[in-house]
């Protein structure tokens, strides 16, 4: 199978750079800012958009993670085990601006799944999705409010985001 590499690790690295002048410029600073990352890159990504933000404002951003697992609707569920949080951050979101950032936007479950684990527990006050890939194919009414990348594909072909911390490369291919 062969790859052909979309965003090499510069190009990666200047969008969540973008992506996080835009978060900024979206919540007027970094009052009441939360970014929650969908595990497991949109974690990573989450990680490094607050970095960049610390690197621009001084000031580091409440940060976790959201595991949309026990949401999903295209899994078969034997039982509702939906007993604890699905997301992991130490402070209340509820009256927060969250951000969920994921890897790619595809058909939009996986974003309604996490809207659905972080509504489960709290009321934020505004919530905006940020990805690093948009790569169409919506199946639900679900846009990004910060897109790394538009990539236009066919369902046929993968969309595959690789990040050092997990994958030992940054890269965004197509196979």
């Amino acid at each position: 199978m062969s790859e052909r590499v979309i965003m090499d690790e510069s190009a990666i690295q200047r969008t969540v750079t973008r992506i996080a002048h835009e978060i900024l410029e979206y919540n007027k600073g970094t009052d009441n800012l939360i970014l929650l990352g969908i595990k497991t890159r949109g974690a990573f990504l989450a990680k490094r958009i607050q970095q960049k933000i610390e690197q621009i404002d001084e000031i580091a951003v409440p940060t976790g993670t959201i595991d949309i697992t026990q949401f999903r609707d295209d899994l078969e569920q034997t039982i509702n085990q939906v007993d604890e949080r699905s997301y992991e951050i130490d402070v209340n979101i509820t009256n927060q601006v969250v951000i969920i950032i994921d890897d790619v936007l595809y058909t939009g479950r996986t974003v309604r799944a996490s809207l659905d684990a972080v509504l489960q527990y709290a009321r934020p006050k505004k919530i905006g999705l940020a990805t690093l890939v948009d790569r169409g194919h919506r199946e639900l009414p679900i846009r990004a409010d910060f897109v790394g990348k538009n990539i236009p594909t066919s369902r046929e072909e993968d969309v595959s985001v690789y990040l050092q911390e997990i994958d030992d490369r940054n890269a965004v291919v197509i196979e």
